[in-house]
Formats: structure tokens, C-alpha cells, sequence
């Protein structure tokens, strides 16, 4: 049977490389964020204040319109960050910053809330956690210019978010990755770990924690 598996986490925390690792694994279809030129991308770093309705909304089409094609696809898939963050992290934390208007923001959201009760869920949504220095090992380690000037504040108030978010998370069942002590990449061990208590939870299993001493064994298989 196919199966729907969306990967979600803060910048730097590994998803598109958990993506790469089960969908090789797996044989799965791995969708990664698409690149699509935002054309309200450039006002929006001029004048956030005035164009971060529009560029979100912008955002959450694109990733509205991908849910659905994945929703539909034939073979299982496992995806690089769901619509769910668009809405519940980053529009969220623009207008905590003051940068989207509350009216705007209650119009966005209205908005997401209609089409998110139309999308079927995920089977799964797999979280992945990381301290605030491990995201910025990591962040340095890639290397991308654009992703120089990203604060530990700034990624401090992602996690929050993120935290929140997943706690009160229902419309389909989560996976938390503590991936403090992790390297999908390196360690082939820790990601036959993340599979398996995928398939756990896939199946309804509930013994889904991932131990300090299960993750460390992990690493050395």
C-alpha cells in the first residue's frame, strides 16, 4: 500500500538529507521544496512589513498545490518539509515580528485553515528536533551565503514554534527524531533506526522512543 511521509524541522536540522537516505533505502519517490522564483521576494527583503502577506501567500499556493499532488501520487513518497510549516512556523513568526499585519494575518489563516480541512493528511509526519547549536553546526557546515546572516535568536523562536506546533499536531500520527546525536549520512545504522520505527508507527505501534543508548548503538551498526 502507498504511503504519504512528510519530514518537517527547522533550518539546518537535516531533512533534505533524511529525504535522500529513506527514499534510497525505501525506493520511495523524494520530493524536495521546489525551486520556484517567488516573484514578491525581492520587495519582501526591501519592506517586509509590506510585502510578507504577499509572499506567504505566494508560498502556501505552491505548497498547497504540491500536498495535493502528493496526496495523488501513484507509488509512496516522502516529502521535504510540509505545508503545515508554512502557516504554523514561518507566517506565524512574521507576524509575531510585527511583519505581517493582523488582518492580513487573520485573512492568511482563514485561508489555510479552509484548504488544509479539504487536503487528506500524511500517513506520517517524521519531526525532526535539534538544539539551536546543532542547527548552526550544521547551517555553517553546508555552506550557503544566503544563510549566513541567521541568528541563534532567530532559530531559537523557530524551535519554540516548532514545539508548539508539533505538541498539539492531531491530523496525523508523529514521529520525533532527536537528532542531536545524529548522522543520517555517516551512519547507515541510524537510519535502518528511523525506518524502523517508522514501519513501527506506520502500524500503529507506540513503543516509539529513540533512546540515547539505541541511537548511540545505531551509529556503531
Amino acid at each position: 500500500m502507498k504511503k504519504f511521509v512528510a519530514v518537517a524541522g527547522n533550518i539546518g536540522v537535516g531533512k533534505s538529507t533524511l529525504v535522500k537516505g529513506l527514499s534510497k533505502e525505501l525506493g520511495w519517490e523524494p520530493f524536495f521544496e521546489p525551486v520556484t522564483e517567488n516573484p514578491y521576494l525581492s520587495d519582501f527583503y526591501q519592506d517586509m512589513a509590506a510585502w510578507s502577506f504577499h509572499s506567504q501567500v505566494f508560498f502556501l499556493t505552491h505548497r498547497l498545490r504540491a500536498h495535493h499532488e502528493l496526496a495523488e501520487h501513484p507509488t509512496s513518497v516522502i516529502q521535504d518539509r510540509s505545508v503545515y510549516e508554512d502557516a504554523e512556523i514561518f507566517a506565524q513568526n512574521l507576524y509575531m515580528q510585527g511583519h505581517i499585519h493582523e488582518r492580513d494575518y487573520q485573512t492568511y489563516k482563514e485561508l489555510y485553515d479552509t484548504v488544509i480541512g479539504f487536503l487528506p493528511a500524511p500517513d506520517l509526519l517524521i519531526y525532526l528536533r535539534a538544539s539551536v547549536p546543532t542547527l548552526q553546526k550544521r547551517i555553517a557546515q553546508r555552506g550557503r551565503g544566503y544563510e549566513r546572516s541567521i541568528s541563534a535568536d532567530y532559530l531559537k523562536s523557530l524551535n519554540l514554534l516548532y514545539e508548539n506546533w508539533i505538541e498539539g499536531f492531531t491530523l496525523c500520527p508523529v514521529l520525533t527524531v532527536p537528532t542531536d546525536n545524529m548522522n543520517f549520512a555517516k551512519n547507515p545504522g541510524q537510519l535502518r533506526l528511523i525506518i524502523t520505527k517508522m514501519e513501527e508507527k506506520l502500524t500503529g505501534k507506540d513503543e516509539l522512543v529513540f533512546t540515547p543508548d539505541e541511537v548511540a548503538s545505531a551509529a556503531t551498526a
